[in-house]
């Protein structure tokens, strides 16, 4: 039996996950991460501490590894002897990672200088906004197919280069590596031989041009970052590197890469134009498979690459592209985590969809959960949170419900903007992520977008694209038709609202979001 490793670090988790022939996860190990939080709108990761969390679940996920050789490794009493000894049966190890979280890291020793600045850290939005006043934001859009915000990697970075003591002048002497989480782990598995990206995590920091597939001299010179810092641009699925033998037992081939999102999109099997799929979790990040040229889209939805996959039988010959359409939605989990710990109107996350269930529906009552502003369609950060339409009847079960609508109706506005902005009519939106085994979430889901919700028999679909790119990369898998005719639906929502109710609850929701806009 052989197996493709996947390493899926997370904004909460570092997982390590092995998958068989037929996409099944055979091993799994996972340890929290801790999140710092300085200051108000700043979250920070130590990046030394996710190296070996990310070091010990690879570890322990291979010495649970199914042995069906000659018990080469039962005698084995520890980890590290014990992955040792079975990780040859590992043909090759997928990365995917949280996306514009910034690391910035010393050559020669491998020390960050700095804590990771996370995904969402806002120190830098007065940054963006002065940008924005100087007329740049057109640039950017045009270049990045990105928007001049905060969320990505350009100011991160540009503030660590500023603003921590000594590192722009080290910077400036090639004596730093900058890299999302990705480059990170890559740099730690190869030794600090390798110092890669790939072309998904790449276009997530504002530097990257979408139709050179290059890092963009205009851009590195407005956020002012010297080019000696920036990581090689490499395939998503394509052998990039081997491991260092001494941290797993034996090398393995590094052979795929991936944004978490794009990982996801691919591990749905989203791999033709017009598929689309939404993952519920903290979050929701919905992404549409655009094909092989970028999208720019007038509805404030992201154009980004999907993945590139280079052909490992046709030497010389050019990769193959995808694009994608992406739009965030910032508060979704972490919605009803604030049912549970800000309001305490449940114990647990578990306890919102009886709750929900216990009315007919919200008696009118919206929230609007722009607690850290509002994502796509709308990006507006001067947004703050609103319950609106209570009455002296209302109870915490009108709010439960109205926390679950909220989540489906914000990804249902997602959902329609990606319809106008592609001219691609998405005839089903594939589930994924915790957030999704929420029945009664699906089925508003398919209610407020009007098409069937297809919730994904296995969920950890970030993992799983990892492991394919890797596993296509080597020919583990022949082609990504074979891939996609693995994907398998657990449970389909059919829209059971008609279009008249529809249009009056997405009218009376968007009333809803108006009244929280431009609240600072």
């Amino acid at each position: 039996m052989d197996y493709i490793l996947a390493l899926d670090q997370g904004t909460s988790s570092s997982r390590a996950m092995l998958f068989d022939h037929s996409g099944a996860v055979v091993a799994l190990a996972q340890q929290a991460v801790r999140q710092i939080f300085p200051q108000p709108g700043w979250v920070e990761h130590d990046a030394s501490e996710i190296w070996l969390a990310q070091l010990a679940v690879a570890r322990e996920c291979i010495s649970k590894m199914p042995l069906v050789q000659s018990g080469r490794a039962q005698a084995a009493t520890d980890s590290v002897a014990m992955a040792g000894s079975s990780a040859d049966s590992v043909l090759a190890i997928g990365i995917t990672n949280q996306r514009e979280t910034t690391v910035l890291w010393d050559r020669k020793t491998g020390e960050p200088v700095a804590h990771a600045i996370v995904w969402q850290d806002r120190r830098t939005a007065p940054r963006c906004e002065q940008l924005r006043e100087m007329g740049y934001g057109d640039l950017v859009k045009e270049k990045t197919g990105l928007l001049l915000d905060a969320y990505f990697s350009a100011t991160k970075l540009e503030w660590l280069l500023n603003e921590v003591p000594g590192v722009r002048a080290r910077a400036e002497r090639g004596e730093l590596a900058f890299g999302t989480m990705d480059a990170w782990l890559v740099w730690q598995l190869t030794g600090g031989r390798v110092h890669v990206t790939d072309v998904s995590n790449a276009s997530r920091t504002l530097l990257f041009n979408l139709h050179t597939m290059q890092w963009d001299a205009d851009l590195l010179a407005l956020f002012n970052i010297p080019p000696s810092v920036l990581p090689t641009v490499v395939a998503s699925s394509g052998v990039l590197a081997e491991s260092d033998a001494a941290l797993l037992g034996v090398p393995i081939l590094i052979a795929g890469v991936a944004g978490d999102q794009q990982a996801a999109l691919f591990g749905q099997g989203c791999v033709s134009p017009g598929m689309a799929k939404n993952t519920y979790g903290t979050g929701c990040f919905m992404l549409m498979n655009t094909g092989s040229r970028p999208v720019q889209s007038g509805q404030q939805l992201l154009s980004s690459v999907a993945w590139r996959i280079a052909d490992p039988h046709a030497s010389g010959q050019t990769p193959v592209d995808a694009y994608c359409l992406e739009g965030s939605v910032f508060m979704a989990g972490a919605t009803i985590q604030w049912l549970r710990d800000g309001l305490q109107i449940i114990d647990s996350v578990e306890q919102v969809q009886a709750l929900a269930a216990s009315v007919p529906d919200s008696g009118d009552v919206y929230l609007v959960p722009a607690f850290v502003g509002l994502g796509a369609p709308n990006w507006d950060p001067s947004a703050r949170g609103a319950l609106l339409g209570m009455t002296r009847g209302t109870t915490r079960a009108h709010i439960a419900r109205a926390a679950l609508e909220a989540i489906a109706l914000q990804s249902a506005d997602v959902f329609a903007a990606m319809n106008s902005a592609s001219g691609l009519a998405l005839k089903e939106l594939r589930a994924d992520g915790g957030a999704s085994c929420n029945n009664l979430l699906m089925q508003m889901q398919a209610d407020f977008s009007g098409v069937p919700v297809v919730r994904a028999q296995v969920t950890e679909t970030s993992a799983l694209g990892a492991a394919y790119l890797a596993g296509l990369a080597i020919g583990f898998w022949n082609d990504t038709a074979e891939i996609a005719s693995h994907w398998r639906a657990e449970r389909r929502f059919e829209p059971q609202m008609g279009e008249a109710e529809r249009c009056a609850k997405t009218a009376r929701w968007h009333k809803a979001v108006e009244r929280s806009s431009l609240w600072i």
